[in-house]
C-alpha cells in the first residue's frame, strides 16, 4: 500500500525492544506501514505521498497522558492564572490586571495559587482578598484544586461565612470570631462558592458529582461546550498528546466527545470513567457498566471507575498511617471507610470494570490496596489493571504489593515539592523528615517490579509532557537520606507511552512505533538523546499525528 505520509531523517525511538531505532517511518491510512532506513521506507512512497524531513529530531510514540481533566482544564485556560505569584503585591497586581480585562459582576475564578502565596508564615485569608476586590466574588484554587480561598462577599453569597456542617475530609476553616477565614478544604466546602458562577459549571460535573446536567443543555449550550472541549483537545495536540486518560467523567462528557468524533474533530483517543462518589450506593455501578458497554472504540471508551480516597497533604486532608508531623493526633479522614471501599472494589471488579483511586497519603494507599486484594480474593485473579493515582507517600510494607497485586502506580512527575516551580513547604513539614524517603518513591516502586504510568493531572500542573519528562529526569533530593528518584530517558518515555497504553488496555495497538500498529506519533524538533533534559521545558512538537491524521503542525 502506498504511504500517505513518510517522516524521514529522524531519530525514531520506537519503544519496541525488538527494533528500538529507525531512521524513517511510513504511514498508510491510520496505521504504521514501514519502519527502517530512509531508502527502505521511501519504497513506500507514491505520487501522492507527503514526505516530511524531521531534521534529525526525535520521533516518538504520541504521549499517553495518564491522568488529566480535559473538560475542566479546557475551561480553566481562560481563568486568572497565578502560577509563580509570590507575595501580596504580585497577587494584587495580577488579579487587578485580570479584572480590568474581564469586567462584570460574575464570580472571578483563579488557579495555581500556592499555599504560601502570601508567605510561608502568613496564610491567605478572605481579608487579603477583600483588600483586592470587595464588591465582586472571587475564588482562588490551589494548584491541587483541593483547597480554595474566597473573599467575604463570595462567602456571604454562598451562605457559608458562618460555617456549615460538612462530611468527612471537608472543612470550612473558621476564625476565632466564629466567621470563616476564607480557606475552603475539599469539594463540599468549595462547591457552594463555585456554584455562584453564571456559567453553569457543566465542565466540573464529572468531577464534583459524577452526575449529568439538569436540565440538559440547550443546543447553544451544547455547542459552547463542544468549543470548550475542542480547545482542550487542541491544547493537548499542541503538546504531542494522542491518548488521554481522563480522571473525571459522566455520560455528558462522553456525548460531547462522541459528537466531536462524529464530526471528525476528535484529535486524541480519550478514555472517560464513571466517577463514583461517597454518597452513592453500589447499584450506581450499573451506570458505569452501561457506559463501558456503550463506549468501547479505539478512539473513545469508558470501562473504568474513578474514586477519591483522600485529599492532599498540604491542607492536611491526605490520609496517613501515622500522625502528621506537624499535627499530633491527626491522620486525616478517608472519604470511604475501608470496609465500604472493599465492597465497592469487589463489585466493580466483578463487573469487569477497571478501578482508579486517588490516594495521596500512605494510609489511603493502604486502604486502596487492601480493597483491591479483597476483590482478588472474592472474584479470583483477572487482568484488571487497577490503578492507584498519585501514591505520594507510601508505607514500606506496601511497596511490593503493587507488583504482587498487578496494580499500576499512576504518578505525576510535576508533583514532588521543588519540581515544576512548586514550593517545598508546607508539604515537607507536614509529612516530616522521616517520611521523605518514602515520598514520591518512584525508584523503590520500580525496583519492586511495579509498572509506573506518567501524567500531569492537568490543570493541576502544566500539561507539557516535555516539562514533565524534565522533572522526572532532573528531580532533586531534599536531603541525603532521600533516594535518587531521577528517571532515565527510556524509563520516562516508556511510562509516557508504552506503559500508558498498557494501563489503558491499548497495548498492541498504540504506545509503540511498530509496523501494523495505529499511527499515533509525536515529531520533535530536537533529538532528546542529544539534548540536556534540563532544557526540555518548552520544546514544542513539530507535528502530532493521531490515528494517522495530522492534528497539530503543518
Amino acid at each position: 500500500m502506498t504511504a500517505t505520509l513518510i517522516i524521514t531523517n529522524a531519530a525514531v525511538h520506537t519503544m519496541d525492544e525488538a527494533r528500538p531505532r529507525a531512521e524513517a517511518i511510513a504511514i498508510s491510512g491510520n496505521r504504521i506501514s514501514r519502519l527502517g532506513s530512509h531508502a527502505e521506507v521511501m519504497l513506500e512512497a507514491g505520487p501522492g505521498t507527503r514526505v516530511v524531513d524531521a531534521g534529525g529530531g526525535s520521533v516518538i510514540p504520541g504521549f499517553v497522558e495518564g491522568h488529566m481533566h480535559l473538560f475542566a482544564g479546557a475551561a480553566e485556560l481562560s481563568h486568572l492564572n497565578l502560577f509563580g505569584a509570590r507575595g501580596f503585591d504580585e497577587l494584587k497586581a495580577r488579579t487587578e490586571d485580570y479584572l480590568r480585562a474581564n469586567p462584570g459582576d460574575d464570580l472571578v475564578i483563579g488557579g495555581q495559587a500556592d499555599y504560601v502565596i502570601i508567605g510561608e508564615n502568613e496564610p491567605l485569608t478572605r481579608h487579603h482578598l477583600d483588600r483586592i476586590v470587595k464588591d465582586r466574588p472571587i475564588l482562588l484554587y490551589s494548584p491541587d484544586h483541593h483547597t480554595a480561598w474566597a473573599n467575604t462577599i463570595a462567602l456571604e453569597r454562598a451562605g457559608i461565612l458562618k460555617g456549615r456542617k460538612l462530611g468527612p475530609g471537608n472543612e470550612i476553616v473558621m476564625g476565632p470570631d466564629g466567621l470563616a477565614l476564607g480557606e475552603l478544604r475539599e469539594g463540599q466546602a468549595i462547591d457552594p462558592v463555585s456554584a455562584l458562577t453564571s456559567k453553569g459549571k457543566r465542565e466540573r460535573l464529572g468531577l464534583v458529582t459524577g452526575g449529568e446536567p439538569d436540565p440538559y443543555p440547550s443546543k447553544a449550550e451544547f455547542e459552547a461546550d463542544l468549543e470548550t472541549m475542542k480547545t482542550g483537545l487542541a491544547h493537548a495536540a499542541r503538546h504531542g498528546i494522542t491518548f488521554i486518560q481522563n480522571m473525571d467523567g459522566n455520560i455528558y462528557t462522553l456525548e460531547l466527545l462522541e459528537e466531536l468524533h462524529r464530526r471528525g474533530e476528535l484529535s486524541a483517543r480519550v478514555k472517560v470513567p464513571f466517577h463514583f462518589k461517597n454518597f452513592m450506593d453500589l447499584p450506581m455501578l450499573e451506570k458505569a457498566s452501561k457506559m463501558a458497554a456503550r463506549y468501547q472504540s479505539d478512539m473513545l471508551s469508558s470501562g473504568f471507575v474513578k474514586l477519591f480516597m483522600d485529599g492532599v497533604t498540604d491542607s492536611g486532608t491526605a490520609v496517613m498511617v501515622d500522625d502528621y508531623a506537624d499535627r499530633a493526633g491527626w491522620k486525616g479522614e478517608p472519604l470511604f471507610e475501608p470496609e465500604r471501599f472493599a465492597e465497592i472494589a469487589i463489585e466493580a471488579d466483578r463487573r469487569g470494570l477497571q478501578i482508579a483511586v486517588h490516594a495521596i497519603g500512605d494510609g489511603a494507599v493502604r486502604i486502596v490496596l487492601d480493597g483491591y486484594e479483597a476483590a482478588l480474593r472474592a472474584n479470583g485473579r483477572r487482568d484488571s489493571r487497577h490503578r492507584v493515582e498519585h501514591v505520594e507517600v507510601i508505607h514500606p510494607d506496601d511497596i511490593p504489593r503493587f507488583a504482587e497485586l498487578g496494580v499500576i502506580a499512576s504518578v505525576q512527575p510535576p508533583h514532588p515539592p521543588g519540581n515544576h516551580g512548586l514550593p517545598l513547604e508546607p508539604y515537607l513539614s507536614r509529612i516530616g523528615e522521616a517520611r521523605w524517603p518514602l515520598a514520591f518513591a518512584w525508584k523503590a516502586l520500580r525496583d519492586a517490579g511495579a509498572r509506573l504510568v506518567f501524567g500531569t493531572d492537568w490543570p493541576v500542573s502544566d500539561i507539557d509532557p516535555l516539562w514533565s519528562l524534565q522533572s522526572a529526569m532532573t528531580r532533586g533530593k531534599w536531603n541525603g537520606t532521600v533516594p535518587d528518584n531521577r528517571q532515565s530517558l527510556d524509563q520516562a518515555l516508556r511510562s509516557y507511552t508504552e506503559d500508558g497504553a498498557y494501563v489503558g488496555f491499548m497495548e498492541g495497538k498504540t504506545g509503540v512505533l511498530k509496523e501494523g500498529l495505529l499511527a499515533d506519533i509525536c515529531v520533535l524538533p530536537v533529538d532528546l538523546e542529544k539534548t540536556d533534559p534540563a532544557a526540555y521545558k518548552g520544546i514544542t512538537p513539530r507535528m502530532t499525528i493521531c490515528d494517522g491524521r495530522v492534528v497539530f503542525g503543518a
